[in-house]
């Protein structure tokens, strides 16, 4: 992939450049915290024109992707939308798609890190099936918005939502509820991602400079406004929703993440990873799993990607235990139990942050995360259960042995 060049959405006022992964596009535009309650009102657009677009048209193309993907794709309707994952033969994570079709092509929407690998893969998968895969990441660029309606949003801006096919090139994400063939981990009566309406449209690059224009154009406080990656990160944090570029290490397995929600039809045939997918959603656990974080604020300092989550562990007592003063006096060490994977400040409920840890950590146990030198403690809100896994109802075997005969 030749990486696009710096966003024309950069220029609009107050505009701050995104780092790392993200970099090209704006991490936000002078106040993140309305940024995110524009965007939850359906008023606000944000520019992911860094990510990249993978097309797939040919005869083949869906029962192609269903053979070695996680979802049930054979099925696809025209201008639906889904999303899967593929897997390593170990069933752990390596790319994270978001899917739709136009009935002439799928249309693969990727962080712009995993793209390279992924064309890369798909071609030595192509065989001698009836596909073409293309990298479009130079002709169409994509946008984002929690509107109702997002192509109406784009056409009131004069960018129309491009229709290649005819069909409009609109993802909208299934993260609002359990889709076919999947299975939620999390055991909250109202899981928080059934507020989550987002959706992820394509333009023709060559039009970003007009929409920067028609951006900065509009009213701050009636029109629509552009909001920043700090906001999305801020709503998807709470929204439980997992992403790929920050919640996935060389280990995960989606299960820790409670992907099987949308990502995993359960029901389909045979893919790379199944197998190890059954073994520990009907069998096993995950050996982790993911947590909200609820941080305290007094420090001042928000954890990034990476920093280290901590839990108490008591050191064993004496075997003199005699001495009932020595006993009380045993000091308490804290080990490392996990990773922060994102973070940042809600408009309501203030700092929080993704967290990966330990399956076996106690859901009540206070967390401390460690960050610029300061200790941050953290409450949990649990995610993915401690139980997760182990769904299938094995039937107990009679013990075998000798039996004492009845007189």
């Amino acid at each position: 992939m030749t990486s696009p060049a710096i966003s024309p959405l950069l220029d609009l006022d107050g505009a701050v450049q995104a780092e790392g992964t993200d970099a090209g596009v704006a991490a936000h535009y002078g106040n993140p915290m309305i940024e995110q309650r524009s965007l939850l009102a359906g008023r606000a657009l944000v520019d992911l024109s860094h990510h990249g677009v993978l097309g797939v048209s040919g005869p083949d193309r869906l029962t192609w992707l269903n053979s070695i993907a996680s979802q049930e794709l054979r099925s696809l309707a025209v201008g639906e939308s889904t999303e899967a994952l593929l897997l390593d033969p170990s069933g752990r994570l390596e790319y994270a798609i978001r899917v739709m079709d136009d009935g002439v092509q799928a249309w693969l929407l990727v962080e712009a890190a995993e793209l390279p690998g992924l064309q890369a893969f798909l071609d030595r998968m192509k065989f001698t099936l009836r596909v073409q895969i293309v990298d479009f990441s130079l002709s169409y660029a994509t946008v984002g918005t929690m509107a109702g309606d997002p192509a109406a949003l784009l056409d009131g801006l004069a960018v129309p939502v491009s229709r290649p096919n005819g069909v409009p090139l609109v993802w909208t994400d299934p993260w609002a509820s359990v889709a076919r063939g999947g299975f939620q981990y999390a055991e909250t009566p109202e899981h928080p991602g059934a507020s989550w309406q987002w959706a992820e449209m394509l333009v023709a690059r060559a039009s970003l400079s007009a929409l920067a224009a028609a951006l900065a154009a509009q009213s701050p406080s009636t029109g629509i406004v552009p909001a920043g990656l700090i906001a999305l990160e801020a709503l998807r944090i709470a929204a439980w929703r997992p992403r790929r570029a920050m919640e996935v290490d060389d280990k995960t397995l989606p299960h820790e993440l409670d992907w099987l929600r949308t990502a995993v039809h359960l029901n389909k045939g045979c893919y790379r990873g199944q197998e190890s997918v059954a073994k520990v959603h009907n069998l096993g656990h995950p050996p982790r799993r993911l947590v909200l974080l609820h941080l305290d604020g007094s420090e001042g300092v928000l954890p990034v990607h990476g920093d280290a989550v901590q839990a108490d562990r008591r050191r064993p007592a004496s075997a003199d235990a005699a001495d009932a003063a020595d006993d009380a006096a045993r000091e308490t060490e804290r080990v490392i139990v996990g990773t922060i994977t994102s973070s940042a400040i809600h408009h309501e409920l203030g700092p929080i942050a993704l967290a990966v840890v330990k399956r076996m950590i106690p859901a009540a146990s206070t967390l401390y995360v460690s960050s610029q030198d300061v200790s941050i403690s953290a409450a949990q809100e649990i995610i993915v259960p401690q139980t997760a896994g182990s769904v299938a109802e094995i039937p107990r075997l009679p013990r075998l042995g000798p039996r004492t005969p009845k007189h």
